[in-house]
């Protein structure tokens, strides 16, 4: 689809500010100092973008706002899947370690250097599950950043392709995961991030650039069909856990430093309750 003049001006400005970075310099992973000012509001710390970036996805909702946002979110710089190792390494990063990353279900920080398939490695989490759709690890939805997390070997295999709700058992090195039978329930402060990926995948991916046309639905059935489920509780868990600084951190450094596109939903959480 075309690319609007607005967008493209935005996108000349976001690639040259990226070119300008010396190596991968990103926001800071340092915590704000005991006292200081909290972050805006939801949507505020987005304002900067509203006029540029979102431009054409202002004022709009329900499927117009939908289609928007597709095309907007579209135009993005792919990853090779050996090239998301390296990725991760920033996007996920421990702030309290430059040496590690933050596992997503489990929550443990552990070192850059065991990413892998053996026990005791982290490898790549498809939170949308790469089976829902068989897309795989080929460049597209395979290999994009914004669902694809950091997590220990054995918790990805038990995730598995299960869809998400409420409910289960914990199991080792869980964090507060839990898991039944048929669906996967992450620990509460990555609930809304598991939610916000879920939902950027079915506005990103529509089955218009040789992908499958990739939507929620409230099935914890779902197999290899392009549906991820449960929408109801993916909602709920976008309100109880909004946005907070490492998920936007992430956000911005896949748009600077990497695909040069954004997860809307990270920057205005209201837009889920506009589409859905």
């Amino acid at each position: 689809m075309p690319v609007t003049p607005v967008r493209r001006r935005w996108r000349t400005v976001a690639l040259a500010a990226s070119a300008a970075l010396v190596g991968l310099t990103v926001p800071a992973l340092t915590a704000p100092p005991a006292g200081a000012v909290s972050a805006p509001p939801a949507g505020a710390a987005s304002a900067a973008y509203d006029d540029t970036y979102y431009a054409d996805a202002i004022g709009r909702t329900g499927p117009a706002l939908k289609d928007s946002l597709h095309t907007i979110i579209s135009d993005q710089r792919k990853l090779s899947y050996s090239a998301v190792w390296d990725a991760l390494k920033v996007t996920d990063q421990d702030p309290n370690n430059s040496g590690n990353v933050i596992l997503l279900y489990s929550g443990i920080s552990r070192s850059k250097s065991r990413n892998g398939g053996n026990t005791g490695d982290w490898n790549r989490e498809h939170v949308w599950a790469k089976s829902h759709g068989d897309f795989g690890t080929s460049t597209g939805p395979g290999t994009d950043l914004h669902h694809l997390r950091p997590e220990d070997v054995q918790v990805n295999s038990i995730r598995g392709n299960k869809d998400f709700d409420n409910g289960g058992s914990a199991f080792g090195n869980s964090g507060g995961s839990l898991t039944d039978s048929n669906s996967f329930e992450p620990r509460d402060a990555v609930k809304g991030d598991v939610a916000r990926m879920v939902l950027y995948m079915a506005v990103r991916y529509e089955g218009t650039d040789g992908w499958p046309d990739l939507e929620p639905n409230d099935s914890v059935s779902n197999g290899s069909a392009p549906y991820h489920g449960r929408l109801s509780v993916l909602k709920q868990w976008h309100q109880q856990d909004p946005p907070d600084a490492f998920e936007k951190r992430r956000n911005d450094v896949i748009h600077a430093s990497y695909q040069h596109n954004r997860n809307p939903f990270i920057d205005h959480p209201e837009w889920v309750e506009a589409i859905w």
